[in-house]
């Protein structure tokens, strides 16, 4: 029994560890939904209201620094069990623009590690958006866009919703795709709103596709707040994401989250139940540790004590900024979730 637990012994520094004798380079994608991450300031473009000093939630100047410290916090310790740096890919979403993500990045739990920004301002009604912040240093943006979500009310009406980002770049050297989404929500009732989920799933795999018919062997992260459970017709009927990684073809998209989800884990928790809507999947050719290349290793949910309401109605639950309309000072409604990705290390 000593060999076995030797044999299984991680040494962790400097973003490289060992295992089974051998050197790997290790680097965490992160995604983390920071629920209304808004300014002060009124827009009268959009419906950002109750978020100013005036509004119902009086979002004053102290409380918006309390949330600014609170969320560079999280995101400088996402995966931090395994990697000893801060992750080096974060997606994130529930952000009013680009100002908030500069004052985000900039705030002394951040700045340090050099982050930059690629955002585009999304026509949602609330001004809500979705951005990728990336280690400078870890890795280099070659191309992005942002890609509209059309979608439309019985009535024929535009139902305005967020936008998916998708971004190539180089992550030391090796091209490799990000998405970051956040797709609409179930409010009206989970099978209402359905059909919204099931188009944003369409326009996933569209992109994908595309991505693929200039590069068969692109290799491609998706990653979001999906309003959806890895079991979802969404993700098993559109998008037909894999849950066994040893099963899969060429062609398919693995998701390590459903495993997790099938275990009873949640990122978020509504009426004392247990969503995952906050999820990363990939193409896959990130599974095959075979190569001197990126590879998928483990994923997993963030869930510091720090992060979870310790009393009252939402013991359990993620320690959020606003309780039933009442200040506490949290941090999300969902928990942040990232994996890993290894590859072979020079000796």
């Amino acid at each position: 029994m000593r060999h076995y637990y030797f044999l299984l012994l991680i040494f962790l520094y400097s973003g490289v560890f060992s295992q089974d004798s051998n050197m790997y380079q290790i680097r965490t994608i992160a995604f983390y939904n920071l629920e209304n991450l808004f300014d002060t300031e009124n827009d009268s473009l959009i419906f950002d209201d109750d978020r100013t000093p005036s509004g119902k939630d009086q979002w004053t100047k102290e409380r918006y620094l309390g949330k600014i410290e609170n969320m560079s916090r999280v995101l400088s310790e996402i995966g931090s069990s395994a990697h000893t740096s801060v992750p080096d890919i974060i997606g994130v979403c529930e952000v009013e623009n680009l100002d908030v993500l500069q004052d985000l990045v900039d705030h002394q739990n951040l700045k340090p590690y050099n982050f930059g920004i690629i955002h585009f301002d999304s026509p949602d009604e609330r001004g809500i958006d979705v951005a990728l912040l990336y280690k400078r240093d870890a890795f280099i943006p070659v191309n992005f866009n942002s890609h509209r979500l059309l979608l439309f009310t019985d009535d024929g009406n535009r139902n305005y919703t967020r936008d998916q980002l998708i971004l190539e770049g180089l992550l030391d050297n090796e091209t490799i795709y990000f998405m970051v989404n956040h797709w609409p929500s179930r409010s009206g009732g989970e099978a209402r709103s359905r059909p919204y989920r099931l188009e944003a799933a369409k326009l996933n795999k569209r992109i994908i596709d595309s991505v693929r018919r200039e590069d068969i062997n692109a290799k491609i992260i998706s990653m979001g707040d999906f309003n959806d459970d890895p079991i979802d017709p969404s993700f098993k009927k559109v998008l037909e994401v894999r849950k066994n990684a040893n099963k899969l073809d060429s062609l398919d998209l693995y998701g390590p989250m459903e495993k997790l989800y099938r275990k009873g884990n949640g990122s978020l928790a509504y009426r004392d139940k247990w969503n995952l809507f906050d999820q990363l999947y990939m193409t896959a050719n990130l599974i095959d540790k075979s190569k001197k290349t990126y590879s998928f290793w483990k994923a997993g949910i963030h869930t510091p004590d720090y992060l979870i309401d310790q009393k009252g109605k939402y013991k359990g639950y993620p320690l959020r900024t606003y309780a039933g309309g009442t200040y506490i000072g949290g941090y999300s409604d969902h928990f942040p979730v990232f994996l890993y990705l290894i590859k072979k290390a020079a000796p």
